[in-house]
């Protein structure tokens, strides 16, 4: 699965457990794919983070660019993220913890699972992103 399949907007739910400080929560919002140009997908998350007692509004944005026919996800700074592989674990290691996910499913339904674990971190986030339909939720 490419990233310009699943171009649209998404309803956004996540799971957060979080270990190390013993709390879990969760994330609900919206997640929109958009064609910037041929080679680049912006990918825009925003919501309300329920964790703990904390209830407080969250927001990234990530680009997915290819790259001689080679997709990568991108932080906001530019800096590389992952390289988008549909599937299979990916990784991106970030002292002083380790982080691996999964993006899987169709262009309907898919899933971004993300654990992190090391001396600073350990938590798995669980993402479950499905296509907006046309009409009111």
């Amino acid at each position: 699965m490419l990233p310009t399949d699943l171009l649209g907007d998404w309803v956004l739910r996540r799971t957060v457990d979080d270990r190390l400080a013993g709390v879990s929560g969760t994330v609900t919002g919206t997640t929109t794919l958009t064609l910037v140009a041929p080679d680049e997908v912006r990918w825009d998350e925003s919501g309300t983070m329920r964790l703990g007692d904390l209830v407080t509004p969250v927001s990234r944005t990530l680009s997915v660019r290819r790259v001689d026919e080679r997709w990568t996800v991108h932080f906001a700074d530019g800096r590389v993220f992952h390289p988008w592989a549909w599937g299979t674990v990916v990784e991106h290691p970030c002292a002083p913890d380790d982080y691996t996910g999964v993006l899987a499913g169709d262009t309907e339904r898919w899933t971004v699972l993300w654990e992190a674990h090391g001396p600073a971190k350990d938590y798995q986030l669980d993402s479950v992103l499905e296509r907006r339909s046309g009409t009111a939720d």
